[in-house]
């Protein structure tokens, strides 16, 4: 970008635009994966939707590569482009909490610790992922799973409405009676459509949860999945619980004596009645007494960053994904296999329930094209030593690969890694990917979004 454009751009809006040769330039393009190393022609840094508007119009004016960054936690860095001015919304965090109505208002850089946060104020919230850093828009436009998706749907279920800018410039409200189409494809269909400046959300009564972490040594790991592949589908919906291989991190609340072990685990979350938590989850004996258990009553809101300090901003991340509608005995040895081989202490596993309400919602009401999934699969590489990233990658690709024959062919968009192709994108939205580039053609026809797991505009 000629630096004329650069100043041009910054006499037009009211934020911040930032250059390679600005002293904040490095830190303003760093995002939570470390692995990835983009260097854009400039930063945006949005102060409203506004400055949306008048940054996508000169843009798109000036025939520059676009990306668009939340939260900034993108696994592949789509957040960021060479060469290109990445739309940068993290000024815009502000969340508005209608407790009459029981509803949240999040600004498009919100991320899931700043929803939380306004909405556990008032004994409220709505189903979003489990790490707070991680972007509100980026999350809901890729469908969003976490604690409360068994017994109230996935993050995109719960959206309202939502303010968006399009490829135009312009500004338009999707919801149920506005831009119907709009609305549909932006619940799962990613940031193909434009750029979500405020979104709001359906929230249900939460308030203390029961929080719990069970482990078993890794060796045990086909005794417990065959038991939890049976137990979870069929428990109640207050009863959420993932199922992970992973490493015992060196603190509280885990015992000296298992530190650094590897292990199969799950850590549950339960909506029902705090004084029946230990009813709940006395089944966890069934597979064979575990190496450690815990379970204790819990603001949400802390059990939704329980997590934080374990896996920062600023790691090597490499990860991948995978939809699944049964566990079968094949893949047993291979979650075994994957889980004695575990290459560093960080790198983990994690099937996530998408049952319950998810499935109550209509296969086509919404852009998410797996209401017949039961599980949402992730493997992740993660490291803080650069050295590392091969490795992580390795165990990270292995471990999906060698599962895939038993997943349902498609993966949650928001865990797909970098150099999946096109085809897995397809299969990601199986049936509705011609439905989803048709309005891809009316909303962005030259397909100014591509920064992205990209759906292509139909053609004419």
């Amino acid at each position: 970008m000629r630096s004329a454009t650069l100043e041009d751009m910054r006499t037009t809006l009211r934020g911040p635009v930032i250059g390679p040769r600005d002293a904040e330039y490095d830190q303003a393009r760093k995002i939570y994966n470390a692995m990835i190393d983009k260097r854009p022609a400039a930063i945006v840094r949005c102060a409203d939707a506004a400055d949306v508007m008048a940054a996508v119009t000169f843009v798109r004016e000036h025939g520059l590569e676009l990306a668009v960054r939340g939260g900034g936690h993108s696994g592949p860095g789509l957040c960021l482009v060479d060469d290109g001015v990445t739309i940068d919304l993290s000024p815009m965090r502000g969340v508005r909490v209608d407790p009459a109505a029981k509803t949240a208002q999040a600004g498009g850089g919100s991320q899931l610790g700043d929803l939380d946060h306004a909405t556990h104020a008032f004994g409220l919230a709505t189903p979003t992922g489990i790490i707070s850093m991680t972007g509100v828009a980026g999350l809901t436009l890729g469908g969003g799973h976490g604690y409360l998706t068994r017994k109230y749907g996935l993050t995109a279920d719960n959206l309202i409405s939502a303010d968006v800018v399009l490829a135009d410039g312009s500004f338009v409200t999707a919801n149920a009676t506005e831009h119907p189409d709009l609305f549909w494809a932006l619940r799962g269909g990613g940031g193909n459509f434009g750029i979500a400046t405020s979104l709001t959300y359906r929230l249900h009564p939460v308030d203390t949860v029961g929080a719990g972490v069970t482990v078993w040594p890794v060796e045990h790991t086909r005794e417990v999945l065959t038991w939890y592949r049976e137990f979870l589908p069929q428990a109640p919906e207050d009863v959420y619980g993932f199922f992970t291989v992973f490493v015992v991190p060196p603190g509280p609340p885990f015992p000296e004596e298992i530190h650094r072990q590897k292990v199969c685990g799950i850590v549950w979350c339960h909506t029902g009645d705090p004084d029946r938590l230990d009813e709940a989850l006395s089944v966890v004996q069934e597979p064979g007494s575990p190496a450690f258990h815990f379970a204790s009553p819990m603001p949400y809101v802390a059990l939704q960053s329980l997590f934080d300090e374990l896996i920062p901003t600023g790691y090597q991340w490499y990860w991948r994904g995978d939809f699944f509608d049964h566990i079968p005995d094949a893949a047993l040895d291979i979650h075994l296999k994957y889980g004695e081989n575990n290459p560093t202490q960080l790198s983990l596993m994690h099937l996530y329930p998408v049952d319950g309400a998810a499935h109550r919602v209509g296969p086509d009401d919404t852009a998410w094209s797996y209401r017949d999934a039961v599980w949402s699969g992730v493997f992740a590489g993660v490291d803080p030593d650069p050295a590392n990233a091969g490795i992580i990658r390795q165990w990270c690709v292995g471990y999906q690969e060698e599962l895939h024959p038993y997943s349902m062919g498609g993966s949650y968009v928001n865990f797909m890694g970098t150099g999946e192709g096109q085809e897995r994108v397809r299969a990601t939205y199986r049936d509705h990917y011609d439905r989803l580039a048709r309005v891809k053609r009316t909303y962005d026809p030259d397909n100014l979004f591509h920064a992205n797991q990209n759906i292509a505009p139909a053609q004419e």
